[in-house]
């Protein structure tokens, strides 16, 4: 731990150990907004495979992939990737060939991620992989594993898997209780690693970035180039300030953050946001996110429940709204939902048929801004255009990753910017805080639509947004960043020859 704090003191960080929080990290010098706080490779990680898409085991890239010729399970982009994994996959390759095809077949990314920890940590104690400060088993030994706050339905789960792990190491003395242990870490402490537009790409487990503590108003963002995590400040961060991520997805109510971090993560946050629970900006703030809307189309006000029971009174225009008229709607809305679900799998026109269905009943339902309302109108934007995922870091709301070859067609393309439109003004009034990575993706994509609709000024001012916030969470030298500042030059040209070309 002395190794690590004088490796984290260059960087401008130290760890500290807070009060109900345990492990903190703490900054020893001022950060400004885009600055890199720290970044870690993963000491070990794993693609998101499946029998329909692979990617590579060394960069999680999914073109150009060769299986390896030996296990048949690990897929690599060429020999860069493939070298520099060998020391560690050719112990891997040889007991994934021992078992038999439909034990590889069962194999989940949580399992493999095990296997590659004790295999990692094995090589390292024989001095084959090397060791750093921030690359270490004890690193990873040190990590919390709130193991005495499982329940036991959820113990005997990590029991089965940590038997699994046995059978596929075959190692003598293995400590299965030690291993049900480190799936309680890895549920707690692993990240999903994302693309730079947050579609999810693989899990990794990134010891040091684990010290991070979660706030629903986090200073820092993380965000992934490949496999390395980077921690960015999205704001002025002072010397002796705790650094904070976001271990969630923040746009909804306290109830539902506190309820999610609970399940998953085991713990009560208590930052300024969660505090204010049952104060009148919380409790506007929930009606509007998951509340319901005025009687009145024309008002955006918010409802909440009056004191007979009877109804939901409009807090700023004062009409009530019938109990059971809300309960009809909802009564509606189940079995549509049940049904999109079975059909999302593979039937995309039933899909979006059923979608908009439920996007008609939830905007007859829900307030404008409701984050239910916006998830159904990024489902009809992903099956819409041909069923590819709009998906986020944190599963829930994304609308930004289209490809522009997905449409085919000017009503296709000009409903798609619609939704979109509706999204974006709901993304803006604020569920995210200005710098939220969210936020700049919408404003991508929207200037990416604009501009394919001939609105090219607008999609300037998209995509300048876009880049105001994206250079400050992504940075300014990854290939994603330099595309985006591409668009934005070509299309402020195009505006500039349209200008010329008027004048004359």
């Amino acid at each position: 731990m002395e190794d690590l704090q004088a490796d984290l003191l260059t960087n401008g960080l130290t760890v500290s150990t807070a009060p109900d929080k345990g492990r903190c990290l703490l900054t020893t010098k001022d950060f400004s907004p885009g600055e890199v706080i720290i970044s870690q490779e993963p000491y070990v990680s794993v693609p998101n495979n499946s029998a329909v898409h692979s990617r590579c085991e060394g960069c999680f890239r999914s073109h150009n992939l060769k299986k390896c010729s030996a296990c048949h399970v690990v897929w690599y982009c060429g020999s860069t990737c493939q070298k520099s994994d060998w020391k560690l996959h050719r112990v891997e390759c040889n007991a994934l060939s021992r078992l038999e095809k439909e034990r590889q077949n069962s194999l989940t990314p949580s399992i493999r991620l095990m296997v590659k920890l004790y295999m990692r940590r094995n090589l390292q104690s024989e001095k084959i992989m090397p060791t750093t400060t921030r690359d270490n088993y004890n690193l990873v030994d040190a990590l919390v594993s709130h193991i005495t706050e499982i329940d036991e339905k959820q113990l005997v789960l990590y029991a089965q898997m940590a038997n699994l792990v046995n059978l596929i190491l075959q190692w003598p003395d293995v400590n299965i209780k030690e291993i049900a242990e480190n799936f309680s870490k890895l549920a707690c402490n692993a990240h999903t690693i994302c693309d730079a537009e947050l579609r999810p790409l693989g899990t990794g487990l990134y010891p040091v970035i684990s010290i991070i503590n979660h706030s629903c108003l986090p200073n820092s963002v993380l965000v992934f180039e490949e496999r390395l995590a980077v921690v960015r400040a999205v704001q002025h961060i002072p010397k002796g300030t705790e650094v904070l991520i976001s271990y969630i997805e923040t746009a909804g109510s306290t109830i539902t953050r506190q309820k999610t971090l609970k399940e998953q993560y085991l713990f009560a946050c208590t930052c300024p946001r969660c505090m204010r629970m049952g104060q009148y900006d919380d409790i506007r703030e929930s009606a509007i996110l998951e509340g319901y809307r005025c009687k009145d189309d024309r008002c955006n006000g918010f409802l909440l429940r009056d004191s007979e029971d009877r109804g939901f009174i409009c807090q700023q225009c004062g009409l009530v709204r019938n109990k059971e008229e809300i309960k009809k709607l909802a009564s509606e809305l189940k079995p549509l939902s049940d049904k999109a679900t079975m059909s999302s799998s593979s039937h995309y026109l039933e899909a979006i048929s059923i979608y908009k269905m439920i996007e008609k009943l939830q905007t007859k339902l829900f307030h404008p801004f409701s984050i239910n309302l916006m998830r159904t109108r990024e489902d009809i934007l992903k099956f819409g255009n041909g069923g590819y995922a709009f998906g986020s870091a944190y599963g829930l709301i994304g609308g930004n990753h289209l490809s522009l070859s997905d449409f085919d067609g000017d009503e296709r393309l000009e409903s798609s910017f619609g939704i979109l439109q509706i999204n974006h003004s709901s993304v803006s009034n604020g569920v995210y805080p200005g710098f939220h990575p969210l936020l700049g993706l919408q404003f991508y994509t929207c200037g990416k639509l604009e501009w394919l609709l001939g609105e090219t000024e607008d999609a300037v001012k998209s995509l300048t947004k876009a880049a105001d916030i994206l250079q400050i969470t992504h940075g300014t030298n990854t290939s994603f960043m330099k595309e985006l500042l591409l668009k934005l030059e070509e299309a402020r040209a195009e505006v500039a020859y349209k200008q010329s070309s008027k004048g004359e």
